[in-house]
């Protein structure tokens, strides 16, 4: 009962935040819209145990508003920040000016210590990197290019050309960046530049404006499983609890074509939770089916490839000594 009471209470707070959020002019940077995001960020990061599908049809209806609000608030984040950061002669060397840049530090070591730990059988770090929906600040890429996978090659895909003009400004004047880091403008759904071109690629990642239903996701999804190499790895960003307020869900059996090596669900104030799958040999026989890969028997919920820049994140020394992992 007293669980309930939690829920009960938690999406009553989550409705509130967002009839607010629906009556601001606009979601542009300013201190209400972050005032509120930091606020309904806070709000779903404690541990529920709350079942998202369970939830009536006019909420279920909020939350999916709330979802499109949050991720148009984010677009309109990233390129108030990148044309700030475009401004200097060296925008690699002003990444602090973004407010939440630690939280990419932190969340992008975790993920490169995930990605090493099911690369390392190849006895080297990718050589080529693609990064779909990268945006205007691409700061995945290039936290990872810059600190991590100095050797990478990133191919950076994004379908609008006023968002690659202004993230490949901000490489631009790196003469290293500038050497490792390739734009496309191009739809994934067109396979990028020519048809076998996913198949180049030893990691992709998916970006957190990459569509925001979850039919799109899926469909995304399935053109990776198609184009992609076998062996492939496959990294998107996740979440769980009250946290599926923030980001479409799409369900680990939706996740054709892949075998899911690893979910890590932090535990702190780390909102992302990140999932790894590898891209299996055959993906042509693949079925929506339950018993698709067994995945409904690995006890993995639900797989969100997005994140969010209002998310605030714990700092941590060993972050894979910090997270619940669960290892396939």
């Amino acid at each position: 009962m007293e669980s309930l009471q939690k829920e009960i209470v938690l999406v009553e707070k989550v409705c509130e935040i967002y009839r607010k959020i629906s009556k601001l002019d606009n979601l542009k940077p300013s201190k209400d819209v972050d005032s509120l995001f930091t606020v309904l960020v806070r709000t779903c990061i404690p541990p529920s145990s709350i079942n998202i599908s369970t939830l009536p049809a006019n909420i279920q209806e909020i939350r999916s508003n709330l979802i499109r609000l949050c991720g148009e608030a984010e677009g309109h984040l990233e390129a108030h920040f990148s044309t700030i950061l475009g401004s200097f002669p060296n925008p690699r060397h002003h990444l602090k000016e973004f407010p939440y840049y630690s939280s990419y530090l932190k969340l992008s070591r975790l993920e490169f210590d995930i990605l090493t730990e099911h690369y390392s059988a190849f006895g080297e770090a990718p050589k080529r990197l693609a990064f779909v929906g990268s945006g205007p600040l691409p700061l995945t890429s290039i936290v990872l290019a810059s600190y991590h996978l100095k050797d990478t090659i990133f191919h950076n895909c994004d379908i609008d050309s006023s968002a690659n003009s202004m993230a490949s400004h901000l490489v631009s004047t790196d003469s290293d960046l500038s050497q490792r880091m390739v734009f496309h403008i191009a739809n994934i759904m067109d396979v990028m530049l020519r048809p076998d071109e996913l198949k180049e690629y030893d990691v992709i990642f998916l970006a957190a404006l990459l569509g925001m239903d979850i039919d799109e996701k899926v469909k995304v999804i399935d053109h990776l499983a198609k184009y992609m190499a076998p062996g492939a790895l496959l990294m998107l960003r996740s979440a769980h609890g009250a946290r599926v307020f923030l980001y479409p869900v799409v369900e680990a059996k939706q996740l054709q074509g892949f075998e899911v090596l690893s979910v890590f669900h932090p535990n702190d104030d780390v909102i992302n939770s990140v999932v790894i799958s590898r891209k299996i040999a055959d993906p042509c026989n693949n079925d929506h089916g339950d018993n698709h890969h067994h995945h409904h028997e690995l006890g993995i919920e639900s797989v969100m490839p997005l994140s969010c820049k209002y998310c605030e994140f714990q700092a941590f020394n060993n972050p894979l000594g910090q997270i619940k992992m669960i290892d396939y």
